[in-house]
């Protein structure tokens, strides 16, 4: 038995009762449910056109705003909304996300604190706080915080952002049930496409197996900068025909020209649910690629749809997807080990090298001057880096390297520069940690090229747990900087680990925190031993298989063709 369709019963509605205002609010929220923007606003408009001033239909027209981009627009509307039902912690939330994206994140922090003063005991709200609060490095009530959305989430009480909780010190199997939690709600509503046509037969022997790839993250996105050169290694291979389906708008980038260069992109952004999913079946995918998951933006609605037969979760969404939509994750045996393969959801299809590529054509320019950085002169003090964004800055992961700091006298820690506030907390706890706050250094976000340079300044990077660096952690490696990581026992804590397996330097792997401490102060004490060890790293760069595209692409098309064999799929 097919699904209601929210949007039919609520076109349905609008035609009975046309004169209802509630009618139209609920068809608009249909409407931004089937991620029809557009609509979605229309029918708000309507509603507001019937009831001017409702606080409702004016939140479901920020919603439509947001979704949009009218990023202030919707600020206007949200706010409006607030003021008149202060009382609603849903509205709150909404203003929150929209606060975020104005650039506005002490108040974003102030709006979803109160959504869960409004609503205490709702592990949503206190996991969309929890969120937040650590990227603004605040950590008032973090434990009790957590401590609320991981029992939430072991009840099968709360569908909470499966992103968000890979933060949190879980476990996989955590991870599997909130991803099957937030899963679920999407399958309740998701209408499947009909089977695929069997795909016809070129006259010379069987066409190329289509391979697409589904992400909001193609152009000057870690996406975009992972997969461009691999996609352009790709574009030599007869096997498989890659095509790109592009939730995001082309930003102007080389990036994005050098993707559409390389592959067939399908611009799809804006687009409902629906007409995406379309897309996807119309140009006839054998394998397609979910290379958002549970992150920020993604569309997981489009491949509850099913418009490939087979559909793998690999390379942005570091754990599993819990959804019946996805059959098969691609990873390594260091990333993914088999003994962890119980806490997904997915059959696993491993790559004989790490799992995620890079972009091997990056040319590093010339550094700019350190004190233009804020760092010491050379051979003055040893730079310690950590530019993870500043979720990953927990306080156990910021003791540890504010441990290091102690045990080499006049080092510096370089990270990225937080939202809001983020960097003068993390001034006050190395202060109340006894390191003086000034050894902390902070790099505004910069261009991914002058980012890169500066790198090269940079002697070690410290990691951090239960989050690694993933994208971050390539691009030091990229840049001559080792990375001192320790593995963990979930997927996103691998990321680094495997980095270094793939390089050959697994004794930049440690197994506990205290050797981590232990091993930096021993590297940032000996600046002999750190230059052997930047030497080595420099000589590994040319000849492992972890910059090789030329060579994953060869494993990546190996892997398609054996993944669709395995599932009858091309």
């Amino acid at each position: 038995m097919r699904p209601v369709d929210p949007r039919s019963e609520a076109r349905l509605a609008v035609t009975r009762e046309p004169g209802s205002p509630l009618a139209w609010i609920l068809l608009a929220e249909a409407e931004l449910d089937a991620g029809d923007a557009a609509a979605g606003e229309a029918a708000s408009r309507r509603a507001l056109a019937l009831l001017p001033g409702h606080p409702e239909a004016l939140a479901r027209l920020g919603r439509a705003q947001w979704m949009q981009g009218r990023h202030q627009d919707a600020a206007e509307s949200l706010g409006t909304a607030a003021e008149r039902a202060p009382g609603h912690p849903g509205i709150a939330v909404w203003l929150a996300h929209v606060l975020e994206d104005i650039g506005q994140p002490e108040q974003a922090s102030d709006q979803y604190a109160r959504a869960h003063r409004l609503a205490p005991d709702e592990p949503q709200l206190a996991a969309y706080l929890l969120a937040w609060r650590r990227k603004l490095c605040d950590w008032r009530e973090l434990d009790a915080l957590s401590s609320q959305v991981r029992a939430a989430v072991r009840r099968g009480q709360a569908a909470v952002e499966p992103f968000a909780f890979l933060s949190e010190d879980s476990t996989a199997a955590e991870q599997l049930a909130c991803a099957r939690l937030r899963a679920a709600g999407i399958a309740r509503a998701a209408r499947p496409l009909p089977p695929p046509a069997p795909a016809p037969r070129a006259e010379d022997g069987e066409r190329p197996l289509r391979a697409g790839f589904l992400s909001n993250g193609f152009g000057a996105h870690p996406t975009g900068l992972l997969t461009v050169a691999l996609f352009e290694a790709l574009a030599s291979q007869q096997a498989i025909d890659v095509h790109l389906f592009a939730l995001n708008a082309d930003d102007g980038s080389p990036i994005r020209r050098r993707l559409q260069a390389a592959t067939r992109l399908h611009d799809v952004a804006g687009h409902s649910h629906a007409v995406v999913a379309a897309a996807i079946r119309a140009a006839g995918i054998d394998v397609l690629f979910d290379l958002r998951g549970w992150g920020g933006g993604g569309r997981p609605e489009v491949l509850a749809m099913r418009p490939a037969p087979l559909q793998v979760n690999w390379l942005a969404y570091p754990g599993t997807s819990g959804a019946p939509w996805i059959d098969v994750v691609l990873a390594d045996r260091f990333v993914l080990p088999p003994s962890l393969a119980q806490g997904f959801s997915e059959r696993v299809h491993y790559l004989p090298r790490c799992f995620q590529p890079s972009d091997t054509s990056r040319v590093l320019a010339a550094p700019p001057e350190r004190a233009e950085c804020g760092l010491p002169d050379p051979g003055k003090a040893v730079v310690f880096c950590c530019f993870n964004n500043s979720y990953k800055l927990n306080p156990a992961s910021m003791q540890r390297a504010v441990a290091v700091l102690a045990g080499v006298p006049g080092s510096v820690l370089w990270l990225l520069s937080g939202p809001g506030r983020a960097d003068d907390r993390l001034r006050d706890a190395a202060a109340a940690a006894g390191v003086e706050p000034s050894r902390l250094v902070f790099m505004p976000k910069q261009p991914h090229d002058r980012y890169l340079a500066r790198l090269q300044h940079a002697d070690l990077f410290l990691d951090t747990n239960p989050y690694n660096a993933h994208t971050t952690a390539s691009d030091a490696l990229w840049a001559g900087c080792p990375v001192l990581t320790r593995p963990g026992q979930t997927f996103a804590a691998r990321v680094a680990g495997s980095l270094n397996h793939h390089l050959g330097m697994p004794q930049m792997n440690v197994a506990s925190d205290e050797e981590f401490i232990q091993r930096a102060i021993e590297l940032g004490r000996d600046p002999a031993l750190l230059q052997a060890l930047r030497g080595e790293l420099a000589q590994r760069r040319g000849s492992a298989s972890l910059f090789d595209m030329d060579g994953f692409a060869d494993d990546f098309v190996a892997a398609v063709l054996a993944m669709a064999e395995q599932h009858g799929t091309g």
